[in-house]
C-alpha cells in the first residue's frame, strides 16, 4: 500500500538509534502514525519539530499493517516560535489534542483545515483568541453541541482569556478526557496558567 499527502508533524518518539515513530494529521487520509527511518540523523532532525508541515510518502504491505514514512519539510513552524513559550505551549497543546482525540485512520478535512488555519494565524495580534476558538471548532466537530458555546471570541483582557481557556477545559473534561481515562495535555496546563 502507498499513497502521498501533506500533514503535519504532532508527536515524535525514538523508535531505534537512527529511526523515529511520528504521528502526523493528513489532509487526505486522517491520523497516521508509522516509522522514519534515519529521522534522528542530524540531517532530517530539524525536520521534525511539532506542527512542521511536511510531505508524506507512505509505504506499508497491507492497509492495517505498521508502515514507514519519507518525509520532506514542506514549511517549518514552530521554529518561528522557539523564543515565544505562550505561542509554543499553545502547538504544543493543539498537537498534542489531535493526537489523543482524533481516531486512527479517519479522514476529517474539516479538523485538519482548522488546525492549519489555527498554525496560519500565529502572527496574528488575536491570536490566543483564535486558539480559544480553535479549542471550540474541535470540540464541536468531535461531535459536541452546546448552546453556551459562543460562535466568535476575541478578547485581549487577560481575565476573559482564562475564563475562556477555563471553560474550554471544562468542556473537554466532561465529554472526552474523564469518559476515555485520558490526561489533559502538559502544554494546555502550561499555556492556561500563562494566563492565570
Amino acid at each position: 500500500m502507498h499513497w502521498s499527502d501533506e500533514g503535519y508533524l504532532l508527536s515524535k518518539n525514538n523508535f531505534d538509534e537512527n529511526s523515529i515513530i511520528i504521528e502526523t494529521i493528513t489532509s487526505k487520509h486522517g491520523k497516521y502514525s508509522g516509522i522514519v527511518y534515519g529521522g534522528s540523523s542530524k540531517k532530517q532532525k530539524k525536520n521534525f519539530q511539532i506542527g512542521n508541515k511536511i510531505f508524506l510518502n507512505w509505504n506499508s504491505k497491507g492497509e492495517n499493517r505498521p508502515g514507514y514514512f519519507n518525509v520532506e519539510l514542506i514549511k517549518p513552524v514552530s521554529p518561528f516560535y522557539f523564543d515565544d513559550k505562550k505561542k509554543i505551549a499553545s502547538i504544543l497543546s493543539a498537537s498534542s489534542f489531535l493526537k489523543i482525540l482524533l481516531p486512527e485512520r479517519q479522514l476529517n478535512e474539516k479538523i485538519y483545515i482548522s488546525y492549519e488555519n489555527f498554525l496560519n494565524s500565529l502572527e496574528s495580534e488575536s491570536w490566543i483568541s483564535l486558539y480559544v476558538m480553535w479549542e471550540l471548532s474541535l470540540i464541536k466537530d468531535l461531535g459536541f453541541e452546546s448552546n453556551y458555546v459562543p460562535n466568535n471570541f476575541e478578547s485581549k483582557n487577560i481575565n476573559d482569556i482564562r475564563k475562556a481557556l477555563a471553560f474550554n477545559k471544562k468542556l473537554i473534561m466532561e465529554n472526552f478526557i474523564i469518559p476515555n481515562n485520558l490526561k489533559i495535555p502538559l502544554f494546555r496546563n502550561i499555556l492556561e496558567r500563562y494566563y492565570s
